[in-house]
């Protein structure tokens, strides 16, 4: 696969990822950098992985993904390059990458992992807790003039992985769970998406967390009174429940992995 020459940012790092932009481009000047998200809370393994299946194939085939979420850095968890299927991506194993691995094996796409331990790619310094600016950016440079990934380092074949829950059907009840706090606007993202609820009337369903029930499927915030808790999909087709015009986050107190029940 031949690189694209794309490369995009995700970090918890709260501010942008200038530095990282300037390693890249002093290595690949001509490389595209785009920031998918610098606003992954800090540590949120999770929060990155769900931020990264619903954004990176939306870029060309062959871009490279840097994902710094890292608290592991200076420990002995080894820096990794990944393709899997039409996208590189370059990152921690932590598991992170657990759902690509995962659709790699479902769709039979080609999933090469390899430990980026080959100095040649990384700058000529490493500080012990920032290996973003000088193992990830580098590699992820290095990836996207066309190095082949197998020159980067040596081959894996046991990464790390952390699971991530899937929703149970059981019934006429869906049992899903709270997989992630958009605090920014105050939503409520579930794990269950619009492909377990096809061919299900919007209207018939109930949507119970905790002691509050949520009767019917919204299409929008703005056929529902502001104010008013609402449960409908994401530009992304996950569940999620929601305020018009305000924060179910505020009004319901949610915690991760919080259950959360679908009746139709």
């Amino acid at each position: 696969m031949n690189p694209s020459g794309v490369i995009t940012l995700t970090t918890d790092f709260g501010g942008g990822g200038g530095v990282l932009r300037g390693v890249i481009w002093g290595i690949a000047p001509h490389a595209q950098v785009a920031d998918l998200t610098h606003a992954i809370e800090p540590q949120n393994i999770r929060m990155a992985a769900w931020y990264l299946t619903r954004q990176v194939f939306f870029f060309p085939e062959g871009s490279v993904h840097v994902a710094v979420v890292d608290p592991g850095v200076g420990t002995p968890r080894r820096p990794l390059a990944v393709q899997a299927g039409p996208q590189y991506f370059v990152g921690p194993d932590n598991g992170l990458f657990t759902p690509f691995y995962e659709m790699a094996e479902e769709r039979g796409w080609p999933l090469k992992v390899v430990h980026t331990d080959n100095p040649d790619y990384w700058l000529s310094k490493v500080s012990d807790v920032f290996h973003g600016r000088d193992i990830f950016a580098p590699v992820a440079a290095h990836l996207a003039r066309g190095v082949p990934i197998e020159d980067l380092g040596t081959p894996v074949t046991a990464a790390v992985r952390v699971p991530f829950p899937r929703p149970q059907r059981n019934g006429d009840e869906l049992h899903g769970e709270v997989i992630l706090l958009y605090r920014h606007l105050g939503n409520i993202i579930t794990n269950i998406d619009r492909p377990h609820l096809n061919g299900i009337d919007p209207a018939g369903v109930t949507v119970q967390f905790g002691g509050t029930a949520i009767n019917g499927l919204a299409r929008t915030f703005g056929e529902r009174q502001p104010g008013e808790l609402i449960a409908l999909f994401g530009s992304n087709d996950e569940l999620m429940i929601s305020v018009v015009n305000g924060s179910a986050i505020e009004m319901l107190k949610p915690e991760i992995g919080d259950p959360v029940l679908v009746r139709f």
